[in-house]
């Protein structure tokens, strides 16, 4: 049906096209929630398809309806019938960051502590649920000071440590699970690449295509698990799973708090930043959007999936344009948000998750950190490249100290005899392994990647004062264990706070601010005898 210009309809037929593009966005990033708590995070079924996927599902219903509403409204006031809603959903970089970053370093230090596993995935799971707050309070609070920390903060710095997350933890961990299995991988990668660069038009959404496809190669290779017991116990998750409040397990998790801002500050704040760029994106294809009101909506979205029990934020996803030119108007992004609801309710994610592998859509999430880790360069002015590429490096090297542990595990180390101590880094530097730097970078990583990006740009731009300011508030961070400072657990390394326990790296930060203040003083120096000269010849 087609609507007139002063009467949007709130639904149109090539609304099905955006839905299904919309759903399998958010149907990836649910089987992925599922498969990390489950496999990484040993999260029992009770805990994951009773309280957080209904609370995820409820989050993204929430946004969906609201964006809908705001793209009816605006439509009816300017009378058009060609407004597309902001596109929504789970956020892929902060799922990555909190099970990798959080919840599982949790679990794992819990663990260490002699807790049972119950009480180590209790603690673990209130971590989440803690910074899932957090975020969702600092989306909040920012729609009323975004365009002030759009000026402070370089493109670069936001961008390049938002790349280096989804370059080590999304695109890369995929990568080799894709060459593990190539088969399925590698076809699903040359579909999804074909169709989402390539520019290649189907009679079907390129995406659903590369799920159909994955899962009929998954079959025919075994992947695709026909045990009739296995399919049973997902039958038996089937069933009406209501959100439910989550306050009391809220305020017996608020001491959570303190320890992640590291991570919690800077994701809230990308999240902020990277709605306001999709906002922005959407006006340049030709919807305004009311920033303050899109804003506070995302991070109200995120509050509501932690007040109701989920560890994951929602954002306003990248790619409005696309949804656009292919038709998508209203009816997208209601629906979507009722059928991903209703899924979650009803705990079908189960069997979804048993009929497609992750194997079967993993190509799409490596689409995704591709897209992230390109724009991080494109978005940026040329010069400031090698401040990107350096922004890039702590979330490389926090990828790889967990790789360096989960090997150490594999062979023996963390057990009750053999616990992580000071020798695995002697025996490892042997070998030209640098694991004491590695787990220092992976503590607090998303700071010093913004830091250290911070300062090349301003160094490149000659701003020395600037970049040594940058340096000593890494000084700052460091002294008190914000980044950097870290100790041994039975299985793994945590972050420290306290006074000094990060003199080392605090001293490094403070002589780095000093030879950036030198640099001042003489290029200071330097422009004063030009002006001086040029004074001189003028007289």
């Amino acid at each position: 049906m087609t609507a007139s210009p002063a009467s949007p309809s709130w639904f149109v037929r090539s609304d099905v096209d955006g839905f299904l593009g919309l759903a399998l966005d958010n149907l990836i990033q649910i089987l992925l929630i599922v498969g990390l708590c489950r496999s990484v995070l040993g999260y029992p079924d009770e805990l994951l398809f009773g309280t957080i996927l209904p609370a995820t599902g409820l989050s993204v219903l929430f946004g969906n309806l609201f964006y809908a509403w705001q793209a009816m409204r605006l439509a009816r006031a300017e009378g058009r019938d060609d407004r597309t809603a902001l596109p929504y959903g789970i956020n892929t970089v902060s799922l990555f960051a909190y099970v990798f970053l959080v919840m599982l370093p949790v679990k794992l230090s819990a663990l260490g502590n002699g807790m049972s596993e119950e009480q180590a995935i209790s603690m673990s799971w209130h971590a989440g649920m803690v910074a899932c707050l957090g975020s969702g309070l600092i989306e909040a609070i920012g729609a009323w000071f975004v365009e002030w920390l759009r000026r402070w903060l370089p493109r670069a710095a936001l961008l390049s440590t938002l790349a280096g997350i989804a370059l080590g933890y999304i695109s890369l961990g995929f990568l080799l699970r894709t060459y593990a299995q190539p088969v399925v991988g590698l076809t699903v990668l040359a579909l999804i690449l074909t169709t989402y660069y390539g520019k290649l038009r189907l009679p079907i959404p390129g995406g659903l295509l590369a799920i159909v496809v994955g899962i009929l190669l998954a079959a025919m290779t075994g992947l695709l698990d026909t045990d009739v017991s296995v399919w049973s116990r997902q039958l038996d998750l089937v069933g009406w799973h209501p959100p439910m409040f989550q306050l009391d397990e809220l305020w017996q998790a608020r001491q959570q708090l303190l320890p992640w801002l590291g991570v919690i500050i800077p994701m809230g704040l990308f999240n902020v930043l990277g709605s306001l760029q999709n906002i922005d994106s959407a006006e340049a294809a030709g919807d305004r959007y009311p920033v303050r009101s899109s804003l506070l909506c995302n991070g109200v979205g995120t509050v509501v999936a932690a007040v109701f029990g989920s560890c994951f934020p929602t954002t306003i996803y990248i790619g409005h344009p696309a949804w656009k030119a292919m038709g998508a108007r209203i009816g997208y992004s209601w629906l979507d948000g009722i059928v991903v609801a209703v899924c979650c309710f009803l705990g079908l994610f189960g069997l979804i998750g048993q009929l497609i592998p992750i194997e079967a859509g993993m190509a799409i999430v490596l689409y995704i950190g591709l897209v992230m880790a390109a724009q991080s360069f494109q978005a940026t002015p040329r010069s400031h490249a090698p401040a990107v590429a350096l922004g890039l490096m702590p979330g490389l090297a926090g990828w790889g100290s967990q790789l360096i542990k989960s090997g150490l595990r594999s062979g023996g180390a963390g057990q009750e005899g053999q616990p992580f101590g000071p020798e695995l880094l002697l025996n490892l530097q042997q070998t030209d392994v640098w694991a004491g730097g590695a787990f220092a970078l992976e503590q607090g990583q998303i700071i010093t990647a913004m830091l250290l990006s911070a300062m090349l740009v301003y160094v490149i731009e000659q701003r020395f004062l600037a970049a040594s300011l940058m340096s000593f508030v890494a000084c700052i961070c460091s002294w008190f264990g914000v980044i950097h400072a870290w100790r041994f657990t039975q299985a793994d390394t945590v972050l420290e706070l306290g006074w000094g326990v990060g003199s080392q790296w605090a001293l490094g930060y403070l002589l780095m601010s000093l030879v950036f203040l030198f640099a001042w003083c003489l290029s200071r120096r330097s422009t004063l005898q030009r002006e001086r000269q040029q004074i001189k010849e003028q007289s």
